[in-house]
């Protein structure tokens, strides 16, 4: 049966089933499947030309967690001698340094630790307001049903008093394979799907805006990729509330599972990461994934439905745990996005553009990062 109608729908911006989800990612030729990316990013992204970043730092206020995660290399049990929870005053030398590096967010995520109520929460985010203009986008859905739990409130009480401590947005983390078959061979004591899901319609709710995100490359079948990106579709639909979809691979090193056969090739996720894009058409923003891939990978991903390179991040500790380190600054992501055929632009969290500095432009002069985008230099 032809592939033609199916391609006509996604091109349209129209849903598709799972079996013909699965169709395209199995049948289309990776160039083809990234052409027909290509073009539908092009037809949804204002000022398809531009390729967004951000500068933020992933800062990890503690790594004691009761989840048990077998893919985590990061997380330390409660009472480990390598356990921590950073001081307000640790925390405010790295905003302080993100600060002074061009950075307008903190990403602030952490484990499950049973010994931090909301209170914590609402004091560190009032500490930091009051001290810094900076964006918080901070706790992911697990950690917060992890509040729930430890303080005895619901999910509507805990987000109304973060909002009112200075939470901003969200970030996706967590949600790894939205299928709880896949679910509980990973972990022991996390949310389910539905209640990942939840979090972040009631998020929305309170007109908070999250991202959304895909940790593959393990356990998980290419089925049960499609069945994770469908839902995160459905509730995109639904409320309008994610700013863009993540999606990077998993990294096994140091973790419970790193003597399993576990391995993205670059074309894999080149594969995964358009047919995302082709089939998630209420999502506007996908960004690709230097960070587990390497620079090379993630720069054709502006060219298989990316149209974000992410964060130069100051700071990230949990997929280095697990092995994966490719550190880039701000002038290195604008060089990729050049020679990728775009032109790098600096993002807030709500993909508003910013304005452009004058310090990176004369860097970019100084270096000899070309003004003129060339796509030939990638051939």
């Amino acid at each position: 049966m032809t592939l033609t109608p199916i391609i006509d729908q996604v091109l349209s911006g129209q849903a598709v089933n799972p079996e013909n989800a699965l169709r395209l990612y199995h049948e289309l030729p990776l160039s083809e499947i990234g052409i027909l990316a290509n073009e539908r990013r092009e037809a949804i992204v204002n000022n398809s030309e531009i390729a967004t970043y951000i500068i933020d730092r992933n800062i990890n206020y503690t790594n004691i967690c009761n989840a048990d995660c077998i893919f985590c290399a990061f997380y330390r049990k409660p009472g480990h001698v390598e356990g921590y929870t950073h001081s307000y005053e640790s925390l405010e030398q790295k905003v302080a340094e993100t600060i002074a590096l061009g950075g307008n967010q903190i990403l602030l995520q952490g484990g499950h630790n049973p010994e931090l109520g909301i209170e914590y929460y609402e004091n560190l985010f009032r500490h930091l307001k009051t001290k810094f203009d900076i964006k918080l986008h901070a706790l992911s859905p697990s950690e917060i049903i992890h509040i729930t739990e430890v303080s005895n409130l619901s999910i509507e009480t805990v987000l109304q008093r973060l909002i009112d401590a200075g939470l901003d947005s969200i970030p996706g983390g967590g949600a790894e394979i939205l299928v709880d078959g896949v679910r509980k061979k990973l972990m022991r004591h996390k949310v389910s799907s539905q209640e990942w899901l939840d979090v972040m319609e009631k998020a929305h709710g309170f007109g908070l805006r999250t991202t959304a995100t895909m940790m593959f490359g393990h356990v998980e079948t290419v089925e049960e990729r499609i069945e994770h990106m469908l839902k995160l579709e459905a509730l995109q639909r639904k409320t309008g509330g994610f700013t863009a979809f993540i999606s990077w691979t998993f990294q096994k090193e140091n973790t419970k599972l790193q003597k399993g056969d576990f391995y993205v090739s670059p074309n894999e996720y080149l594969r995964t990461l358009a047919l995302s894009r082709l089939i998630m058409p209420s999502f506007v923003n996908f960004q690709v994934s230097f960070v587990t891939l390497g620079k090379e990978t993630a720069t054709l991903g502006l060219h298989f439905g990316g149209n974000d390179y992410g964060s130069a991040m100051i700071e990230e500790n949990v997929v280095k745990a697990a092995g994966a380190d490719n550190p880039m600054t701000e002038l290195d992501i604008r060089r990729e996005i050049r020679l990728a055929g775009f032109t790098p632009r600096r993002r807030n969290m709500q993909y508003e553009l910013l304005a452009e500095s004058p310090k990176v432009l004369e860097q970019e002069s100084r270096l000899r990062i070309p003004a003129e985008n060339s796509l030939a230099t990638l051939q």
